[in-house]
Formats: structure tokens, C-alpha cells, sequence
């Protein structure tokens, strides 16, 4: 059976990455171009600065990914990409790289769903088994899907307000640790102890999450605090957030579990690296007597690796695009 490469493309927000990717489980090669220290000093990503950003730095990243490969663009089978959700203009950069790509060299064009690819990136660790339960999370999603097979994707349930990524980020904030805050925030929590008193947002039994009530919960404590002349510690306040995250998240996951009878788990998306949560998902996992696959943490932020092996699931269903394609800032996952 002949091998099949996919050159994946990810420039959904502020990474600039490329990967070649052999039959959807072997990474060859990945180039990723951060812009963490330039959006740093605003405390968020800039959408207009990451589009300049990803021009200058697409060129380059795709040829260091072939050069570190070893293969030319005659090599390659087909070109997968992000067109959405994310960043409009940040997208519009790499889906018009990938189209480019398509045309000068005749190559099948694949879109590919960002979320899909974050839950791929498990694919690179070892191979997805059905039926499985996806957990999303994210600075922009917090869902949890269904598969019963590849790319058959039902969601059960999502945020209704503020991700969970987005959410750690704004209580980073509030305790004064910059932008990214929420692997700080997990280290902290590590040390601290659960000392303050907050709500366990959505405690009910749908499979939907919101964390705004939990941020404004945070937000008040502090402000309260300093307002009686108290000085907030932010190890406790890490540990008493992150234990009430890991509480919603990991109870309905296991509701999921138990309901739709997985028999496969997998974490996807950024906060997928945070430690305590993966410890806690793990037990559940255990409990249950269910496979479980959690990404490697190279695999949890943007890459374009997790593209190319979901792209690769697209390509031979025949899920190849037109030149018309466009970027889609917002797109259900189907």
C-alpha cells in the first residue's frame, strides 16, 4: 500500500507552523514560529499584528519543514489546512499559502476544521479507537464530542459563555501573571491549598459548560480583598480555581463516559497540558476501565502536525476543495 504525505498548514491565531505528516500517525518534520513574546506586552494576541506576523514567517516555515524532512513538493500527496474557526485575517494567510501550494504544484487541497485537528493530534501518539469521547479545551472551546468513527464528530455540549483556556488567562490577570497565564496558573496551583471559597459553575446535568460566573466569582474575591487591606495569595487562589475547574470538567466528562458507553478518551486543545486535570481524567479513565490517549504537550497548542493527520482522514474520504475555499472565523464541526 503506497505511503501518503500530507503538508499540513496551521496559522489559526498567532502560530505559524507547517508539518509533513506520513499516513496520518508519523510526524516527519514540524516548523512552528511562535508570536507569544510580541503578544505578551498587550496581554492577549492582537489579530492585526498576528496577520503581519504569519506574512512574514509562512514563506519560511514551509520551506524549513521541507528542508528538515528531506523532501521536495513532488513528494508530497496533498496539502491540508486550516480554514476555521479562528482569527479571519490570521487564517486567510495560511489557507491563501496552502492555496498557492495547491496550484503551482497540483496538489489536492484539503481544508481541515481546527478542532478536528486538535483531536487528531492523538492520532500521532497511537491510533484512535471508536467509540470515543473527545474532550476540547481550549482558550477559545470547551467541548466535549462524540466520534464512532473518523471525522464522524457529535457535539455533546460546550461552553456557553468564556472558554476555559480564556478563563484561566482572565484570572492570571487578576493576580498580576502575565500573558499566557494558564500554565503559570497550574504551576501555582500546585503549591497553594484550597483555602478560598468559589462556585462550581453549571453544576447541573447537561453536557454544556460556563466559566464567566467562575471569572467574576475571582474577580470579586480580589477585589474585596484588597479592599479590606488583604493581600490576595495567589498559590491558594490557583489551587482553589484550578480544584473547581477540574470538578465541573472532569464530572461531566464522566457522565459522558458513562452514558454514551466509550470505550476510548482523548484530551485535545491547549489546556490538555495542564497537569492536575490530566491527572484527575486519567483516574476517571482508570475507574471505568476505558482506553485513554492524552496528547503529547507539543501537541496541546496550535500545530500544523495535527493537521496534516487529520488531514490525511479527510483526503482519503475524498474530502478534497476548489480554489474557492474561504476562511471561516466561526464553522460547526461536522
Amino acid at each position: 500500500m503506497k505511503d501518503v504525505y500530507i503538508l499540513g498548514i496551521e496559522s489559526s491565531c498567532d502560530e505559524t507552523s507547517c508539518s509533513i505528516v506520513k499516513n496520518g500517525v508519523e510526524e516527519l518534520a514540524t516548523v512552528i514560529s511562535s508570536q507569544i513574546d510580541i503578544h505578551k506586552n498587550y496581554g492577549g494576541v492582537v489579530p492585526e499584528i498576528a496577520s503581519r506576523e504569519h506574512v512574514k514567517n509562512i514563506t519560511i516555515v514551509i520551506e524549513e519543514c521541507l528542508e528538515q524532512a528531506n523532501m521536495t513538493m513532488d513528494q508530497i500527496d496533498a496539502i491540508a489546512v486550516t480554514y476555521g474557526p479562528g482569527l479571519i485575517g490570521s487564517l486567510l494567510i495560511g489557507l491563501e499559502a496552502a492555496k498557492t501550494l495547491s496550484f503551482i504544484y497540483d496538489k489536492p487541497l484539503v481544508p481541515v476544521h481546527h478542532i478536528a485537528g486538535h483531536i487528531y493530534a492523538n492520532n500521532l501518539i497511537k491510533p484512535l479507537t471508536f467509540p470515543l469521547l473527545a474532550l476540547v479545551i481550549s482558550g477559545g472551546h470547551t467541548e466535549l464530542v462524540y466520534m464512532k468513527d473518523h471525522l464522524y464528530f457529535e457535539k455533546l455540549g460546550g461552553t456557553l459563555d468564556d472558554a476555559v483556556g480564556e478563563c484561566y488567562d482572565k484570572v492570571a490577570r487578576v493576580v498580576g501573571i502575565p500573558y499566557p497565564g494558564g500554565p503559570s496558573i497550574d504551576k501555582l496551583a500546585a503549591l497553594g491549598k484550597h483555602e478560598y471559597k468559589l462556585p462550581i459553575p453549571l453544576n447541573d446535568d447537561s453536557y454544556n459548560f460556563s466559566f464567566s460566573g467562575l471569572k467574576s466569582a475571582v474577580i470579586n474575591l480580589a477585589h474585596n480583598e484588597e479592599q479590606r487591606g488583604n493581600k490576595i495569595n495567589k498559590e491558594n487562589l490557583a489551587t482553589s480555581f484550578q480544584d473547581v475547574v477540574v470538578e465541573i470538567i472532569s464530572k461531566k466528562t464522566e457522565k459522558a463516559i458513562v452514558e454514551k458507553d466509550i470505550k476510548n478518551f482523548v484530551m485535545a486543545g491547549g489546556v490538555a497540558a495542564n497537569r492536575a486535570l490530566r491527572a484527575k481524567l486519567e483516574e476517571v479513565c482508570k475507574q471505568h476501565n476505558i482506553d485513554y490517549t492524552f496528547p503529547a504537550i507539543r501537541y496541546c497548542t496550535d500545530n500544523a502536525a495535527m493537521i496534516a493527520a487529520a488531514g490525511y482522514y479527510y483526503y482519503k474520504q475524498g474530502r478534497i476543495s476548489d480554489k474557492k475555499v474561504n476562511a471561516k472565523s466561526n464553522d460547526k464541526l461536522n
